[in-house]
């Protein structure tokens, strides 16, 4: 096979790739830093020609107007499987709607319900042997390359070539245009005062050469601070994050204690600053595997002294965890905070932890309560939290009956809300 020449003959415009979406399909883009820019901005521009278009998506970074414009509506429903601030504020215009999954098992659900019409993935230039590489996301994009009737990649030369399940061959893809926009980047949010308190109590309970899992914000960016003086800690992640990024320049990241992948850091998905970008850049010590291996809880556990590190917005007293709603209302999602926090109680020595302040809304609301707000979701369940940690304290949950939970949890809970949370356990009998 000519690759230049296969190339060539599958190269098209953007208008072209647009024009390729018709009413009622079901797209699939990349998700997070490998969404493709180019495509997703200018999708609005074919509303008068298409209706009920279902665009599948993930952590969208930019501001896109196919589902940020109310007049949308009726042309497109972006289905997500995790809101970012941006989707939040288009919920409201009935654009867009969330899908409940475990992140190991978000390509397969959806696949199970709906084959898709396209797939629209962001890529790095060809190389001489015709493969592209998927660059900062393999989540679910290789299942779609698989199974959707066209695949699309939009050609981007600003992304790093990554390892792993990303690689698509030209025999692979159906059509190609060049975009070289610029590739989104997580601004890196500086811990509060909280979140440095909260970061120290985690750090005490990571032992040396353990693995470890971060999320996304100020609380996991501080644990990455508090990690610096321990001593060869590995990564199997979700999400390679900047403090990830830091921690292996101060030598603390040796990835030489793994018991699975050895020397190697393993994610599904990276999204930091370019700094982070360029670290991965071709480096053979990182791999992206697809969410539905790296996030199995079942692979998790093989890791070693796994630590897994989540944060939640609300947990009531027997241990249930809400961590993306605010009652409701979606805020962010599930992703893998299950996958990961299970895994790593089946893991040698490993432990799951999840964090939270002790209140919201300039502490006039306890984030600990007797029962979850109305209509939230339970993201961890009770049955698999472990470690609760707030800026107050360190509460072990596993293995304990829920009175020996509630005392825990109170003691962990803001000093103003302690004796409320007493008198409402002894009302509802929450012993």
């Amino acid at each position: 096979m000519n690759y230049k020449e296969e190339y060539s003959k599958k190269h098209i415009t953007m208008e072209e790739a647009l024009g390729k979406v018709k009413s009622r399909d079901e797209i699939v883009v990349s998700l997070a830093a490998a969404e493709p820019v180019g495509f997703l901005s200018n999708l609005h521009k074919i509303k008068e020609r298409v209706e009920e278009v279902s665009v599948v998506t993930c952590l969208n970074m930019n501001n896109y107007e196919f589902t940020s414009d109310p007049s949308m509506k009726g042309h497109f429903i972006n289905e997500t499987w995790f809101y970012s601030p941006l989707t939040r504020k288009a919920h409201n215009n009935g654009t867009t709607s969330f899908v409940p999954n475990h992140l190991h098992r978000a390509a397969k659900d959806r696949l199970y319900y709906k084959k898709p019409n396209i797939f629209v993935g962001s890529a790095t230039p060809m190389d001489k042997h015709g493969y592209f590489s998927l660059s900062l996301s393999v989540t679910y994009e290789r299942n779609y390359v698989e199974k959707a009737d066209l695949v699309i990649l939009e050609i981007n030369e600003n992304l790093p070539v990554v390892y792993g399940d990303t690689m698509v061959h030209i025999s692979e893809v159906d059509f190609l245009y060049e975009y070289n926009g610029k590739v989104p980047e997580l601004p890196l949010v500086t811990p509060s005062k909280k979140d440095i308190i909260i970061g120290n109590l985690i750090g005490e309970l990571v032992e040396d050469g353990s693995t470890i899992q971060l999320g996304i914000g100020g609380i996991p960016n501080a644990v990455a601070k508090a990690l610096e003086n321990k001593k060869d800690l590995g990564v199997h992640t979700e999400m390679i994050t900047e403090g990830m990024y830091e921690l292996y320049k101060k030598g603390v990241i040796t990835n030489r204690r793994k018991t699975l992948h050895k020397n190697k850091m393993i994610g599904t998905f990276a999204l930091g600053s370019r700094k982070l970008y360029d670290f991965i850049d071709g480096n053979l010590g990182v791999e992206l595997r697809r969410g539905e291996y790296v996030n199995d809880p079942y692979v998790i556990g093989q890791n070693y002294k796994m630590v897994s590190i989540n944060t939640a917005l609300q947990l009531d007293l027997t241990g249930q965890c809400c961590s993306e709603a605010l009652g409701i209302r979606q805020y962010s999602g599930t992703g893998g905070q299950s996958d990961t926090g299970v895994g790593a109680k089946n893991s040698e020595g490993g432990k799951s932890i999840i964090a939270l302040y002790s209140t919201a809304k300039n502490d006039t609301i306890s984030t600990i309560v007797h029962f979850l707000s109305q209509g939230a979701p339970v993201s961890f369940s009770r049955n698999d939290v472990d470690y609760v940690v707030t800026e107050y304290g360190v509460a072990r949950l596993r293995g304990r009956s829920i009175k020996d939970r509630v005392k825990q949890l109170i003691d962990i809970a803001h000093p103003n809300f302690r004796e409320d949370l007493k008198s409402q356990a002894e009302k509802y009998a929450i012993w």
